[in-house]
């Protein structure tokens, strides 16, 4: 590293001489077994990289939903824990969905799409399409990349969440709204029953036995759990697995 070669970097950036290099592949072990390949770029393209991510961040950042806790900078696992903790309550039932290979399945053509809907400098859109064309070197053997981000790669996590911002979108925009209906759940008639009983023993004086009708009415849910006329849906999402709860 120099100050001479970040300088050779950026002129070539400049004229649109910056090549990428292929990634150097590589393979991790997972807990089911399987092992996970990992593309490992080169000094110069980390750096780049770097520097791509930072500007891409700044803009879209803000614009990534609330819902969405994975490669964020004060998001996490536990973040999404809490949400659902905090949040989720009364949820009656769970969805849980993880996106097979989600990072080898992007699709490069509507990934340069989205990414053009918002960004209108032609030069830095072909330099991220270039980086996804760049290939990989396995066993000192070239190969071609048709789809996904290379992972491993600085940049890759930031153009995922990208990309897996429109289903966000699509859920919170879309399906939300239309599973949502109601401001409150209906007061079971059962419950009210027994609370009304309680109050009436209490203004008699029969302590003991509006104590038995509080412990009646405690066995009870104070609202109509399947009520139709209250739905909610609710949505997070963490890297490529996601939850929806709906009650």
């Amino acid at each position: 590293m120099s100050v001479k070669k970040i300088e050779g970097i950026i002129e070539q950036l400049r004229h649109e001489r910056y090549r990428w290099k292929p990634t150097r592949r590589v393979y991790i072990p997972k807990k089911n077994g399987k092992q996970r390949p990992l593309s490992v770029p080169s000094w110069s393209d980390k750096l780049v990289q770097e520097v791509m991510r930072m500007i891409l961040s700044a803009y879209y950042e803000p614009k990534f939903a609330d819902s969405s806790h994975g490669f964020r900078e004060g998001h996490g696992p536990h973040n999404a824990l809490r949400d659902i903790r905090e949040t989720w309550t009364a949820t009656n039932w769970y969805i849980e969905g993880d996106i097979k290979g989600c990072f080898d399945a992007v699709d490069h053509q509507k990934l340069l799409e989205i990414l053009a809907r918002d960004i209108h400098d032609n030069r830095f859109l072909r330099l991220i399409k270039h980086l996804l064309k760049a290939g990989y070197l396995e066993d000192w053997h070239y190969h071609h990349t048709y789809s996904g981000t290379p992972q491993g790669g600085v940049i890759s996590p930031l153009l995922a969440n990208v990309y897996m911002n429109e289903l966000d979108q699509y859920i919170n925009r879309t399906l939300t709204p239309k599973w949502t209906k109601g401001t409150k759940r209906r007061d079971n008639p059962e419950y009210c029953h027994w609370k009304n009983w309680e109050w009436q023993l209490r203004c008699a004086g029969r302590l003991e036995e509006a104590k038995a009708a509080r412990k009646e009415s405690q066995q009870l849910p104070s609202v109509i759990l399947e009520d139709e006329g209250y739905r909610r849906l609710r949505y997070v999402r963490y890297a490529d697995d996601y939850l929806l709860g709906f009650l």
